[in-house]
């Protein structure tokens, strides 16, 4: 039997001895590389925190201990500990394991974070309760040094100091957040990995001149009068020695038995402690060591092989579009600059910062600072394009509101990742960019029925002089041809698709090519509507939707988004703005519920956002009697007919 089949628990891990846990770190590993090249999945950082998560569950006595991950693009290796290896084959997929904690799934999974910077607070947080409570046990803190950019963490570890408060944070520095740390932070670090070596000097400085005799002790004191000074220059740690933090490190973070010896020492110290890990992404598998980006989130693959490179004729995702198409209008406008919170290559920048390093930022985790930063940007006469995606830039929405929207500055918001994201579930998804926007006055929203239509989005948010947030999916485009030039659109104009006298049906964004399906089936039927590409959220075409609701009559709304303050909601708005009398509305999109994890093809199908589930719902709605709307219901998909939207009458 392997070491690793032996434990289910934590428990069963300190029943073994030190001499074992090496071992077990290289079955672990295996372990990693089989589960997530059959489900894809977070990979390069997870190989790296093996031995650290070995070492943590051997000292501490979780769940007792609280371990506070931060983000969780590191828990694998922690969820094959605490009892979840035989589940691991249904990782992030639907009705399976999350890909990050899951309070639900485990007494180990203290807190739920797929956003980075937050485990320092929320440990803190802990630490404290537990100290009102009279209790008596360690909170840890993991966070990685990309996650270390963020203000929030810095934050958080000076009220620790402040406050003296016994608590434990461990930061797992591999150098690489998603893509490579940048910043003085970095800089910093990188010379704390170099004072190991001054420490090492001092001591053999130091035996030599104490073989001095009369001289060697004399020396010594002067030098120790003096050390304060040069320790606050040259010693490791000297940062978080000074935000009140007793500093242990750096240590390997490879090394079990020398994580255990600083994981003691760490235990003992009587207040907040920082343990300062160095370890390798990608760790083990040589793939993912030579090329840890690639490797931070991949689909399945070829465990021998490693990723396979797309194949020719397959189109492009409208990331890549995104990124070429910014190339090509900051081409001929010098004012162009592109912005990104550590997501070069997530976001399709890596094109626009090879071709103008001079303007490109990339602020590491700091999405606020880099919607202020745009801001500056702007009022200096730029063009800044902040590509984030969707769910991320929400930590930044009060600098949206009061650093861009407030003083109607040109910067463009380019939402990547809007609407069902998938497999990285309820923190991922991009469905409440419609409603934290709209909300604004004066922002323009939009979003493409394909990537043709992106590039154009593009340059009319370039050309205009206002606050724009365009949102795009995550995955491929339709393979539909883009022209030559990137034409503005006229903003604020929708365009008709069909026409049809049985209804209206206006869609937006990534549900436009579902819901024409649905309307070809209904018009193979006998049922033909009039279908719109809404394109702008904000502001509608109002003189459209007038002109064709002015009588009354039936208006569906499709939307991959929240209902709640979603493109339905500003239809139904305008309908009542309008005071046009007789019109039935009925929104469709996300019901009020969190989405879980899974493909965006099951997701979509589950919540009536496929062809087929728009279809029945349209079928249902502009359908004359109430008995086949009945029998309609009967046979709908579970997500297209339980609740999944709204309706509502103007």
């Amino acid at each position: 039997m392997s070491l690793l089949d032996q434990i289910h628990s934590p428990r069963d891990l300190r029943r073994l001895a030190p001499a074992d846990l090496e071992p077990l770190a290289a079955e672990l590993r295996d372990e990693i590389v089989r589960c997530v090249s059959r489900t894809g999945g977070h990979f390069s950082s997870n190989l790296g925190s093996v031995e650290l998560t070995i070492a943590l569950h051997y000292a501490f006595d979780t769940p007792r201990d609280l371990l506070v991950w931060d983000v969780g693009h590191q828990t694998y290796p922690h969820k094959i500990l605490t009892g979840r290896r035989e589940r691991m084959d249904s990782l992030r997929q639907y009705g399976g394991l999350s890909g990050f904690c899951l309070r639900s799934e485990s007494e180990y999974d203290v807190l739920a974070a797929g956003h980075a910077s937050t485990s320092i607070s929320a440990a803190l947080g802990l630490a404290l309760a537990r100290d009102r409570r009279g209790e008596d046990h360690h909170v840890v803190a993991i966070i990685g040094d990309g996650s270390m950019t963020a203000g929030m963490a810095f934050e958080a570890m000076n009220q620790a100091g402040h406050l003296g408060t016994r608590l434990i944070v461990i930061l797992n520095d591999n150098s690489m957040s998603i893509s490579p740390s940048v910043g003085a932070l970095t800089r910093y670090l990188q010379e704390v990995m170099a004072g190991r070596h001054y420490s090492r000097l001092k001591d053999e400085v130091k035996r030599i001149l104490q073989r001095i005799p009369g001289v060697g002790e004399p020396m010594l004191d002067a030098a120790r009068g003096v050390e304060e000074g040069v320790r606050k220059v040259f010693t490791p740690g000297t940062l978080f020695e000074e935000l009140g933090f007793r500093f242990v490190g750096p240590v390997d973070g490879h090394d079990v038995p020398a994580l255990l010896a600083a994981l003691a020492e760490a235990k003992e110290i009587d207040g907040p402690v920082l343990l300062h890990a160095i370890t390798t992404k990608g760790k083990g598998y040589r793939y993912a060591e030579a090329e840890p980006v690639e490797y931070h989130g991949p689909s399945s693959f070829d465990p021998e092989r490693g990723i396979e490179k797309n194949k020719p004729g397959v189109a492009p995702t409208y990331t890549e579009v995104f990124g070429e198409a910014l190339v090509t209008l900051a081409e001929r406008d010098p004012r162009v600059v592109a912005i990104t919170a550590s997501m070069p290559d997530g976001t399709g920048l890596v094109p626009f910062s090879e071709r103008f390093p001079e303007r490109f930022f990339n602020t590491g985790i700091a999405e606020q600072h880099s919607v202020t930063l745009a801001a500056g940007l702007a009022l200096g006469g730029l063009k800044p394009v902040v590509a984030i995606y969707s769910s991320f830039l929400q930590r930044a929405f009060d600098q949206i509101f009061h650093d861009v929207c407030l003083m109607d500055l040109p910067v463009v918001f380019a939402m990547d990742r809007g609407g069902i994201v998938g497999n990285d579930g309820w923190t991922h998804h991009g469905l409440f960019d419609y409603a934290y926007f709209r909300i604004f006055p004066g922002v323009v929203v939009m979003a493409p029925k394909d990537e043709n239509e992106l590039c154009r989005m593009l340059a009319t948010a370039l050309e205009h002089e206002g606050p724009v947030a365009l949102r795009y999916p995550r995955g491929r485009g339709l393979g539909v041809a883009r022209d030559a030039a990137y034409r503005p659109l006229p903003i604020g104009k929708a365009e008709v698709l069909r026409r049809g006298g049985a209804g209206t049906v206006w869609a937006v964004g990534s549900t436009v090519q579902a819901t024409q399906e649905a309307a070809e089936r209904l018009a193979r039927e006998g049922t033909e509507l009039t279908v719109v590409n809404a394109r702008f959220v904000k502001p509608l075409d109002r003189e459209l939707l007038a002109s064709q609701l002015a009588g009354g009559g039936r208006i569906a709304t499709v939307e991959e988004h929240v209902v709640a303050g979603g493109f339905g909601a500003a239809v139904l708005e305008t309908v009542a703005e309008l005071e046009l009398r007789g019109v039935e509305v009925l929104p469709i999109g996300i019901p009020d519920r969190w989405v879980p994890h899974g493909s965006q093809e099951v997701l979509r199908k589950a919540h009536g956002l496929d062809a087929e589930g728009i279809y029945f719902r349209l079928r249902r709605f502009f359908a004359a009697g109430a008995g086949r709307a009945a029998a309609d219901g009967e046979r709908a998909p579970r997500g297209a007919r339980d609740g999944a939207t709204g309706s509502a009458a103007g």
